[in-house]
C-alpha cells in the first residue's frame, strides 16, 4: 500500500473529509487529494507529520515501515513533566511531532552512513 492509500484508508476509518483533514492538518484540499490519489508519490516529512498527527499513527506507518497504525505506551512521570513543560514553553503539539519525525528521519540517515 502506498502513503496516498494509507492517508486515504486512515481518513476514511476516522470519517473525515478531505476538507476537514486539510484544514486539521494544515494541508490544502487539492495538495491533499494529489496525494491520495498517487500524483504526489513524495510529500515532505512536515506534510506527513502533520497528516499522521492529526490521524492518529505515525509518519513511519505511513511511508510503510512500520506495520501497526499507533504503538501506546503508558506516559511515565518524568516524561508528562517534559510534556507540561513543553506546553509551558508554548511547544505545539505539531512542534512536538515535527520535531520527533526529524530526530527518527535524522537517526535514520546516520545509519545510513
Amino acid at each position: 500500500m502506498k502513503v496516498g492509500e494509507r492517508i486515504k484508508s486512515l481518513r476514511l476509518e476516522k470519517k473525515y473529509s478531505i476538507s476537514e483533514l486539510s484544514e486539521k492538518a494544515n494541508v490544502s484540499k487539492s495538495y491533499l487529494s494529489y496525494i491520495e490519489r498517487g500524483i504526489q508519490g513524495n510529500p515532505s516529512l512536515q506534510v506527513l507529520s502533520r497528516l499522521a498527527n492529526n490521524l492518529d499513527t505515525t509518519v513511519e506507518y505511513l511511508m510503510g515501515q512500520q506495520n501497526m497504525k499507533v504503538a501506546r505506551m503508558p506516559v511515565d512521570e518524568e516524561w508528562a513533566g517534559l510534556i507540561d513543560e513543553a506546553i509551558k514553553n508554548g511547544i505545539s503539539k505539531e512542534d512536538f511531532a515535527y520535531y520527533l519525525d526529524f530526530m527518527k528521519f535524522k537517526s535514520r540517515s546516520n545509519q545510513d552512513k
